[in-house]
């Protein structure tokens, strides 16, 4: 039997990621073995990191994250620049 393509989901369970679910599920085929993760487990984070996951849902293929998924998510210098930690006057 021929290999198949893995694809992982990395969820919190909020509403969008459970459309990405939903949305992989629809598009997948044959050759796919899809596989969902709870982010609130804490080896399930650590490996989500490593991978470069910084937003859920996001969504990883044959070990790499798919460029749909590769937002950098919040920083802080841009949190700051809108207003995050500065006193208001």
């Amino acid at each position: 039997m021929a290999a198949k393509r893995r694809v992982q989901v990395f969820s919190a369970g909020c509403a969008l990621c459970e459309e990405t679910v939903a949305a992989v599920r629809r598009i997948v085929c044959g050759s796919c073995e899809v596989e969902v993760l709870d982010m609130r487990d804490a080896a399930v984070a650590a490996r989500a990191k490593s991978l470069g996951v910084r937003t859920v849902p996001a969504v990883v293929i044959d070990g790499g994250l798919a460029a749909c998924c590769a937002g950098a998510g919040p920083e802080e210098a841009a949190l700051r620049a809108a207003g995050v930690g500065v006193p208001l006057p």
